[in-house]
């Protein structure tokens, strides 16, 4: 793969203009010849009107041009201590004005793959360090949490405790269960939750989620209410989730209440994604 790929400065100019483009829907075949001869010039009069108000862009001009800028920032947020916003803004008016850029293609490209490389080295020592932390956060907490007298911990190191106990069947490892469930990281933050996606019980396949919550389940009877806590290699291990919401090395916390034991998709039928 080639470290242009790494100039990250016109990867999200790319990107904030396609999300822009995508955003707008495909007129209807035959609308163009179809149209009234002055929809062209009643586009063009209402073209600087914006669809919404916003506070302090009063333009439809002014609201987009801060949209793309909105997107390219989240884009460049990794690497906004490399960035000087005032240079990067004489680059970005060159290009669009026409003008001749102080650096050729060639130096572009030198300057793209040293600084892809430096951004890549930067990420894999923050991840180390960011795991090293976790993970010595995650031991001390599992110890102290360990010795209450409601928590137990399995053979594995997954540990949990019966918030209340319900009378039904326990889930099997081909089960599906329909659950309602919470997940933070040891802070208390938030990553996931059946609450977040509209409140109803999710479907999961017992065998398919991460270890802990898997061995976990199985220990819950249906109208059970447990709290497990899941140490890194029973979930997402030293990885975490790549640009996602679980960092490396984390301790998992889940409150879990089993609704029900499911029938089990046919085999080769796709399974309910969690």
């Amino acid at each position: 793969m080639s470290n242009r790929r790494s100039l990250i400065a016109l990867s999200s100019l790319a990107i904030a203009i396609t999300f822009t483009l995508g955003a707008c829907k495909k007129p209807a075949e035959g609308a163009a010849s179809a149209a009234k001869p002055d929809a062209a010039a009643d586009a063009t009069k209402s073209a600087d009107k914006p669809a919404q108000t916003i506070a302090g862009l009063p333009t439809d001009k002014d609201q987009v041009s801060y949209m793309i800028g909105m997107n390219m920032g989240k884009q460049l947020e990794q690497a906004k201590d490399e960035i000087d916003l005032d240079v990067m803004m004489k680059g970005l008016r060159a290009s669009m004005n026409g003008e001749k850029p102080l650096m050729d293609e060639k130096q572009a490209a030198a300057v793209g793959e040293a600084f892809g490389q430096r951004m890549q080295l930067k990420m894999m020592q923050k991840a180390m360090t960011d795991a090293k932390k976790n993970g010595e956060e995650g031991e001390k907490f599992l110890a102290e949490n360990g010795k209450k007298a409601d928590v137990k911990t399995t053979a594995s190191g997954l540990q949990y405790q019966v918030v209340s106990e319900g009378t039904g069947p326990k889930p099997k490892p081909t089960d599906v269960v329909k659950v309602k469930y919470k997940g933070t990281l040891l802070s208390g933050k938030e990553f996931d939750s059946t609450e977040a996606h509209g409140g109803e019980p999710a479907m999961m396949p017992v065998n398919k989620v991460i270890p802990g919550w898997s061995e976990g389940v199985q220990l819950m009877t249906v109208g059970s209410k447990y709290k497990f806590w899941i140490p890194a290699k029973l979930a997402y291990g030293e990885q975490g989730t790549p640009g996602g919401p679980i960092p490396p090395n984390a301790t998992l916390a889940f409150d879990v209440e089993l609704v029900s034991i499911e029938k089990a998709p046919p085999q080769g039928a796709q399974a309910p994604k969690k």
